[in-house]
């Protein structure tokens, strides 16, 4: 391949950490692989479950990290058709057009170093075409890591899971990257009243310009139910969308969907949450999200051209910048919350 070395972050040790070191590329690509530059990265809280390993224990240890990047593709191996050399791509988790390659072939100090079908926390990426979906080379690089993830996730939460029509009342728990989105694409298919939750002032003041109508911090607010209902009335609102994964925003998001609603989590837990389900036989719906079950190749392109339109902001989402050398700061400032979507300078 043209490139043999790439600098990259790795996961070590659960809950410590990452060390940024040199790693070893695979010699040649695979059926379906292709060679990319990663150019920028943004943070997902799906890197930060897998650091604190929420889901249990890491079996895969050491290994790669990130989801979302925009990059340059440099060589392409056999079979792969849909992107080649000189292409500018998002790189996203969810499958999409293309073929699903073997996952690379990565050493380092001498060992096997895992990784899946995309890594983003690399300078140099081996990545499945199947996770590469081209974009028009005026595109903003730094905004386009957003398109893998953050944004086509709040596109699938309001069109596929919660399915949310002209007129309906509309919840958002968190509005950091995927939050902020949510309410801006609600605010776009007609929802009213939309009301963004959150603990911290300037994430609500920025989520009225992307289209709340209403805010409710809950560092402020004693009873947050009580104030949620008085705005979208004491049944429950139509659409509630949990973003933050806190068992108790998850417990009261479920209780103020109205008893004909739907509650959407795509926050992930990291504890039990103890619902009251008799509801569910009836006409409530209570369902998880996976990346709003979006399709790239198709909702990308459509982003684009809403951005292009002048139809779609992206306006302070990124709120904080740092060199791939920093990324354990970048990780400390999105653990304390006061930071919106964190880019990445991956490549220099």
């Amino acid at each position: 391949m043209k490139v043999d070395v790439a600098k990259a972050a790795i996961l070590v040790q659960s809950r410590q950490r990452l060390l940024v070191d040199e790693i070893a590329l695979p010699q040649q690509l695979s059926f379906g692989q292709v060679l990319v530059k990663v150019l920028y990265s943004t943070i997902c809280g799906a890197q930060i479950n897998e650091i604190d390993a929420v889901k249990g224990p890491d079996e895969f240890l050491p290994h790669l990290l990130g989801h979302e990047a925009s990059a340059e593709v440099l060589e392409v191996g056999t079979g792969v058709t849909t992107v080649k050399p000189g292409d500018t791509v998002v790189m996203h988790w969810r499958p999409s057009r293309g073929l699903q390659s073997p996952t690379p072939s990565y050493t380092w100090q001498g060992r096997k170093l895992n990784a899946g079908w995309v890594t983003t926390f690399n300078d140099h990426a081996v990545v499945s075409e199947n996770r590469l979906t081209p974009i028009p080379r005026c595109f903003d690089l730094k905004v386009a890591p957003l398109l893998g993830c953050a944004v086509t996730t709040a596109l699938g939460v309001i069109n596929n899971d919660a399915r949310l029509a002209i007129g309906e009342s509309a919840v958002v728990f968190g509005v950091g990257g995927v939050g902020l989105n949510i309410v801006q694409f609600a605010a776009m298919v007609g929802a009213n009243p939309i009301v963004a939750v959150d603990r911290l002032g300037n994430k609500l003041e920025m989520s009225r310009r992307y289209g709340a109508t209403h805010t409710v911090d809950t560092s402020r607010e004693q009873d947050v139910e009580s104030a949620l209902r008085a705005i979208v009335g004491r049944s429950g609102a139509d659409k509630v969308i949990e973003t933050t994964g806190a068992r108790p925003l998850i417990e009261l998001a479920y209780e103020l969907t109205h008893a004909d609603g739907r509650c959407v989590l795509v926050g992930v837990p990291s504890e039990k949450v103890t619902l009251y389900t008799l509801p569910l036989h009836f006409n409530k719906v209570l369902t998880g999200s996976h990346g709003g079950d979006c399709v790239p190749d198709r909702d990308i392109p459509r982003l684009v051209r809403l951005a292009a339109a002048g139809k779609l902001s992206f306006d302070g989402i990124i709120t904080h910048e740092f060199a791939l050398e920093a990324i354990n700061d970048a990780l400390d400032l999105m653990r304390s919350g006061r930071s919106g979507r964190i880019l990445l300078r991956v490549s220099d």
